[in-house]
């Protein structure tokens, strides 16, 4: 630890946790996060989650776990280069996705309609929920008691509505703060990772096609490159050339644009990066104009394909079916459930209810939820 920045996140001038517990002895504590991210319920769950394509579409593509895995490497790459702390970098990678539904956005979309009486859904704060209450591990506290800059991390938006009831942790989003370098890292390897691993599984799916993905500049580049150095090479190579040099040229460019960004604001520790006025680790004007071009496209040439908009047709209907399914009748939860709702107070407007049910189905895998619609409810 004694390589970090001044401005780096370290055990130091870390806010701790909300349950003080003793040191873990023979790693960090940022370490410890992130292996009581690794072992909870929440992330091996991911394996069975939707990145773009439902679960069961075929074995080659991404899912929420190899997604998280893909960004906390991006992560630490980019923490190391800027000699930030990279235990908490992929700490907040490996947990950003715990609270996402299955089905990817189309299940959360559902489900943030189903609660729009309740306090709506949103997975940001679906991931703190999982991490502060709904992991179950330990005698002395409830969730994984991560600390306060791993949380600051996981917690990407939040309204201000929101934020008034989370404390010190939703201060940041009412006086218009920033969070720390590392947890500004996660958020902008999550986009490197889905934008440039989209690609890769659109092409795989057949849904896009090199012709289509030239349109973009960011891609144009470096399949130019590829074509220039290695007229012959075949297909499946040329692809993941090409990925793996889109990813590099974005990387390198995010780190030089950061260490700039970083040197002008002169920062003499981790506050002076949260008052900053704008986020620190940034790309350039040019790459990141590339990087939008290249998420738009994806957004109207994968994300609304006809093959994904059926899927997200049937995902929406079963997040639906399922919310309005155990609404009506709260015996068919699992007895663990029950047993929370039997034990909390006269409840008239159902909003803990629905908020209980809707903690159950933002855990379900994809499926898991296929299997509950099929076997439980009437179409």
């Amino acid at each position: 630890m004694e390589s970090l920045a001044i401005y780096a996140a370290r055990e130091s001038n870390s806010k701790g946790r909300v349950y003080n517990e003793n040191h873990p002895g023979h790693r960090s504590q940022y370490q410890r996060d992130r292996d009581r991210i690794i072992h909870s319920s929440a992330f091996r769950r991911l394996e069975y989650k939707t990145q773009v394509f439902v679960n069961h579409e075929g074995d080659m593509f991404r899912t929420r776990l190899t997604h998280s895995l893909e960004v906390s490497q991006i992560g630490r790459t980019i923490a190391r280069a800027l000699s930030l702390n990279e235990d908490l970098t992929e700490a907040i990678c490996l947990a950003h996705d715990l609270g996402h539904t299955p089905f990817g956005h189309a299940g959360q979309d559902a489900l943030n309609k189903c609660m729009k009486e309740y306090g709506g859904f949103e997975h940001n704060l679906q991931s703190l929920r999982v991490v502060d209450q709904l992991e179950e591990k330990y005698a002395e506290f409830p969730g994984l008691n991560l600390l306060y800059e791993t949380r600051e991390g996981i917690l990407k938006h939040c309204s201000l509505n929101n934020a008034r009831n989370l404390g010190e942790l939703g201060l940041r989003f009412i006086n218009k703060q920033q969070p720390g370098l590392e947890a500004q890292i996660a958020n902008i390897a999550d986009e490197i990772a889905y934008n440039n691993h989209d690609v890769d599984d659109g092409l795989r799916a057949g849904l896009l096609t090199v012709d289509q993905l030239c349109e973009c500049d960011l891609f144009r580049e470096q399949y130019a490159v590829v074509k220039n150095k290695w007229p012959d090479l075949d297909p499946k190579r040329t692809k993941h050339e090409l990925i793996r040099r889109m990813i590099n040229k974005v990387v390198d460019d995010l780190i030089r644009t950061s260490r700039q960004m970083i040197n002008r604001h002169d920062l003499a520790d981790i506050e002076d990066v949260r008052r900053a006025d704008q986020s620190l680790i940034s790309l350039s004007e040019q790459i990141r104009l590339q990087n939008l071009q290249l998420k738009q496209f994806l957004y109207k040439n994968l994300y609304r394909h006809e093959k994904v908009m059926r899927m997200t047709e049937d995902a929406t209907a079963i997040v639906t079916r399922l919310f309005s399914y155990y609404m009506e009748d709260a015996s068919r939860l699992p007895v663990e459930i029950r047993h929370r709702l039997g034990q909390m107070p006269d409840d008239p407007s159902s909003k803990l209810k629905a908020r209980y049910i809707a903690d159950y189905i933002a855990g379900m895998t994809d499926r898991f939820a296929i299997q509950e619609a099929r076997g439980v409810v009437t179409p």
